[in-house]
């Protein structure tokens, strides 16, 4: 098959550049780019179709084709979207049903041959997709990975408010091209039930989805890139173990320096919630003596002490964390290093398996949590926020079967109870690392998800053109100048209408 992943938001270049660092380069570019690499590998050739950008500052997006050096099947083919330079993904929607739709169309019209079919990512990709139906007839499956609706909730969208946050996410067009990518779709693909009946169940979806229609989505994990995320001593990275030895030595007293780890790797965004695991540590004093805690942050040697060089939302809450710790004077537990890539993280899980530690996530909502996946996957074992995905991923209802620790993200005591079931006892911690492994292997891998997938595509390729055409398309995605206010009003109708009735 010919597969096209609509993404136009995701930034891919063969050198993974900026992953984790921007709000535009998340998780979600690790599940496009091991999904289609997965693909490629199944003999299915695969373009990952997205922005191009003519940016001295951004330089590694600018060619028209890129590729991955390993995989011959997969291209990265970037069309032109809006004005040349860097925009965040909420400055693009202007320009999605116009210059990228009418870019994509000219490209593929230019070399003879469409994609038989289309994944979409994200509302921008997926209303990408629904107009590329509309035009062409090819079908496709809509990946949300988050929604919109969601977001409001955790931002506190109330009708005071609401044009506030409209205009910096932009969440009038995003619901409802949500509404459009998720009504249109062949197939309608989440990693978790929880994500297709919570995510899609809100009620500004009502009318555009029914999350109990079963012949309309498909469930298919992620997976974890097992040649890099392996628990394989041969694998041992000298460099990476220095850094964060000298870490040790530089933040923590001698007496300290042979404790496990709490390693935590998120990217500073307040919805991961940094500041519930450092409660955790500063409420319990069975905690400090159990463990330290480590932070990732890219971007400086010593993050903590060097909190200037971070900016926003980064910056302030590595303001909150040294705050805490001047209140509860608890520095002397805590250290923050550096790990810029994934090979870095991998090796860096490794190496603090081996001395006991513990991997901790703790967000407020997760839609699927990769990432402890990943750390359990290089013998790591997790403790993980109950809110999301994870309750599904750690746990197997069914036998009854536990493979990570779930906790209540705003409860630091709850935080600290289940680190410490871990850290206290080496025969809870050998048990939750083999359980931990063996849920990777036998059931979360990009191979499997990249079978999923092949399965699903080929299930749609063949649905008649002739379908319910589905919700209308309002003016303004394909024509700017009919941008009014319309579309608020539609917004505060979806989310406060039906909230209040």
């Amino acid at each position: 098959m010919f597969i096209g992943f609509l993404n136009p938001q995701g930034n891919f270049d063969p050198g993974d550049s900026y992953w984790m660092e921007h709000p535009d380069f998340g998780g979600q570019l690790v599940y496009v780019k091991e999904t289609a690499l997965a693909l490629g590998d199944l003999g299915h050739r695969v373009d990952i179709i997205t922005r191009q950008i003519d940016d001295p500052d951004w330089p590694e997006f600018s060619d028209r084709i890129d590729r991955y050096p390993e995989s011959d099947n997969v291209r990265i083919i970037r069309i032109p979207c809006g004005p040349d330079e860097f925009l965040p993904k909420e400055e693009l929607w202007p320009y999605l049903g116009t210059d990228w739709l009418e870019g994509i169309i000219d490209f593929y019209e230019s070399e003879g041959r469409f994609p038989e079919v289309m994944t979409t990512h994200y509302g921008d990709g997926g209303l990408v997709g629904a107009l590329v139906k509309e035009r062409t007839g090819i079908n496709y499956t809509f990946t949300g990975h988050s929604l919109g609706g969601q977001k409001m909730d955790r931002l506190g969208a109330s009708k005071d408010n609401l044009k506030k946050l409209d205009d910096r996410y932009n969440f009038a067009r995003r619901v409802v091209a949500e509404r459009l990518a998720m009504n249109r779709a062949g197939r309608v693909i989440t990693s978790t039930n929880q994500e297709r009946f919570n995510q899609y169940g809100h009620r500004v979806y009502s009318g555009a989805i029914d999350p109990n229609n079963d012949a309309k989505f498909s469930v298919i994990p992620p997976g974890v890139n097992r040649k890099i995320f392996n628990e394989e001593e041969s694998n041992r990275d000298e460099k990476i173990e220095d850094r964060i030895k000298a870490a040790l030595e530089r933040d923590l007293p001698a007496e300290r320096r042979d404790l496990p780890l709490v390693l935590c790797s998120s990217r500073l965004d307040r919805k991961k919630n940094h500041m519930g695991l450092v409660r955790a540590f500063a409420g319990s004093d069975s905690l400090r003596a159990a463990a330290n805690l480590a932070i990732v942050v890219r971007g400086a040697d010593n993050p903590l002490r060097q909190r200037s060089q971070y900016e926003g939302e980064p910056g302030e809450i590595l303001d909150e964390i040294a705050a805490t710790l001047d209140r509860g004077d608890i520095w002397d537990c805590v250290t923050s290093f550096p790990l810029d890539n994934q090979a870095e993280l991998a090796a860096a899980y490794r190496w603090a398996s081996e001395r006991h530690s513990v991997f901790s996530l703790t967000a407020l909502y997760e839609p699927f949590g990769l990432a402890p996946l990943e750390a359990m996957s290089c013998g790591l074992p997790a403790v993980v926020t109950n809110q999301g995905g994870p309750t599904e991923s750690m746990r197997d209802e069914e036998i009854g079967e536990e493979y990570g620790i779930l906790v209540e993200p705003e409860d630091p005591d709850d935080i600290a109870r289940g680190l410490l079931k871990l850290l206290k006892s080496e025969k809870t911690w050998k048990r939750y690392r083999e359980a931990g492994l063996d849920r990777v292997m036998s059931r979360y891998t990009w191979k499997q998800t990249a079978k999923s997938y092949a399965e699903t595509v080929k299930d749609i390729m063949d649905a008649s053109r002739e379908t319910e055409k589905g919700l209308p398309f309002p003016k303004y995605y394909t024509d700017p100048s009919a941008e009014t206010d319309i579309r608020l009003d539609t917004l505060k109708k979806l989310y406060f209408d039906k909230k209040d009735g």
